[in-house]
């Protein structure tokens, strides 16, 4: 079971850049791993670190200024190669959002496996929260999964965004999709007996 994903307010880091793969996410050297345990602290490796170790200050996750749980990513976040590795890594962060114009399906999909929101939004929507953030980053974002809404609270806008309803119950519910089986267990026995029962008069 995961936490469960009603209403999320937050403020947000901000990563402006565009076609950002999922190497650049979670480099391939890291890959080895079949746990989840352990990939937060490689998230943007090679953009955090240098190659001695020390922690770039020039990169967003290393700027004081900037925290929580919604990352604010430009066009096409999450393409390249289908890595799962890279949803791990965004959860094991601390991230629980994800907000971008555009996701790389397979990507999009991993992050809802692992209990991350990806939130698509207009690409004027998303200039506005970059811009915002830019100005005071302290702003702050509603995330509502129930009504599916983004609101940004510096300017009382917002925008409606689309999530498959499957998936959306999943994360309501802190579930993933073994979690989902395990929860209906009994009505798939239920089902299989009543199948059983009919085929026997058949």
């Amino acid at each position: 079971m995961k936490e469960k994903f009603g209403v999320l307010c937050s403020t947000c880091i901000p990563l402006p850049l565009e076609n950002v793969d999922t190497d650049q996410i979670v480099p391939a050297r890291f890959l080895k791993a079949t746990t989840k345990e352990g990939f937060g602290e490689n998230l943007f490796r090679d953009w955090r670190y240098d190659k001695q170790g020390n922690k770039i200050a020039s990169f967003v996750l290393n700027d004081p200024r900037y925290s929580g749980k919604i990352l604010v990513a430009g066009k096409n976040f999450g393409s390249g190669s289908s890595r799962e590795h890279a949803a791990w890594a965004i959860a094991g962060y601390g991230f629980r959002v994800v907000v971008s114009s555009f996701f790389a399906d397979i990507h999009k999909n991993n992050e809802l496996n692992n209990g991350v929101l990806p939130v698509v939004v207009s690409e004027a929507y998303l200039a506005e929260l970059f811009d915002s953030i830019s100005k005071d980053p302290e702003t702050k974002i509603e995330v509502n999964l129930p009504e599916q809404t983004i609101t940004n609270l510096a300017t009382g806008r917002s925008e409606q965004f689309e999530i498959d309803g499957y998936k959306k119950h999943c994360l309501m519910n802190g579930l993933d999709d073994i979690d989902f089986l395990l929860a209906n267990q009994a009505k798939i026995e239920a089902y299989e007996k009543s199948q059983t029962v009919s085929n026997a008069f058949l």
